[in-house]
């Protein structure tokens, strides 16, 4: 399966450091700006700009790229890059004398275990993603903001899997959504019918089941101290539908029913789980925006199910 963005006027570009398990993923216009909203579900985020998203806001939702980035707070760093990539180019607010990019970004904690915690995203690994980003098929698996993932933590790191940086999609007639989900999450991940894919396993190598884990308590739950903040799940989804930015912060929301499907327990005090949600600026297609949050939701479905499948196959489908 191969997802491409380019329908809904993106383009998606990484940058990977396999030897520290991180990297950065940079949603971007293909030729210019587009219009985001965000809908925050996690309550352990790291975040920038975030707050320029919202409806009744100057900037109505306009915006250069979407940043999505290991490396926990130290990973915000890596915006500039895409700043400066941006700037070089003329693309921004206008401002005058110059242009201010707008780059909204969001970061998840792959510190540990896989890489080195002094291996983080950099501005020039985020200049790079930006300018290779293209709008063709979407590279999947272990690579830009999947990197150094991991999913089912909750009994602990070392009884984690491996997660990673997946792609799904949604179509009905003209109107089109594409999804994108970097998963690292506290939880397990099922697939539709509920079966777990990936997540906490025992010394027996079987399932843990997550929330039951975490609903027994102390006595079978790891230390907060062990897991505070080291997991979070960042989405993006995209159409090329013409809406407006409070609507497209309804279709963000209404997306986060896929993240409760398919991650449990998702969005936890432990979490820092975002969707951004895009549109074109101007133009798009004349669309029913319940139409577009139902496609959302099957978009983003299968972006978190790829996530792990296309991580580490071998370890991750076992049966």
């Amino acid at each position: 399966m191969t997802v491409s963005f380019g329908e809904c006027g993106l383009a998606v570009g990484h940058a990977t450091d396999i030897a520290g398990a991180t990297g950065c993923t940079v949603v971007r216009g293909s030729e210019g700006p587009v219009r985001c909203a965000v809908h925050v579900v996690g309550r352990a985020t790291g975040t920038r700009e975030l707050a320029l998203l919202e409806p009744g806001h100057l900037l109505d939702g306009r915006t250069d790229a979407i940043l999505l980035a290991g490396g926990s707070a130290y990973g915000l760093d890596a915006a500039a890059g895409v700043m400066r990539w941006m700037e070089e180019r003329g693309r921004g607010f206008d401002v005058g004398p110059g242009v201010v990019p707008i780059i909204p970004a969001a970061v998840l904690f792959d510190l540990v275990p896989h890489g080195r915690f002094d291996a983080r995203p950099t501005p020039q690994m985020a200049w790079s993603a930006c300018d290779e980003a293209a709008g063709g098929p979407c590279a999947e698996g272990s690579i830009g903001a999947g990197t150094g993932a991991t999913v089912g933590k909750a009994a602990g790191v070392a009884a984690s899997m491996k997660g990673g940086l997946g792609c799904g999609a949604a179509d009905a007639g003209h109107v089109v959504v594409r999804a994108l989900a970097a998963v690292n999450a506290l939880g397990d991940v099922r697939d539709g019918a509920g079966a777990i894919l990936a997540g906490a396993r025992g010394a027996d190598g079987q399932w843990l089941d997550s929330t039951t884990v975490l609903a027994r308590g102390s006595r079978g739950t790891v230390g907060f101290e062990a897991i505070a903040g080291h997991q979070t799940t960042l989405c993006v989804v995209a159409t090329n539908a013409a809406l407006d930015t409070l609507q497209l912060q309804s279709v963000a929301r209404a997306a986060t029913a896929a993240l409760f499907q398919h991650v449990t327990p998702a969005g936890t005090r432990l979490d820092g789980d975002i969707v951004f949600a895009t549109a074109p600026l101007a133009g798009g297609i004349v669309a029913d925006g319940s139409q577009v949050e139902v496609l959302a939701v099957r978009a983003l479905a299968v972006a978190i199910q790829r996530a792990v499948k296309t991580a580490a196959p071998g370890e991750i489908l076992r049966g």
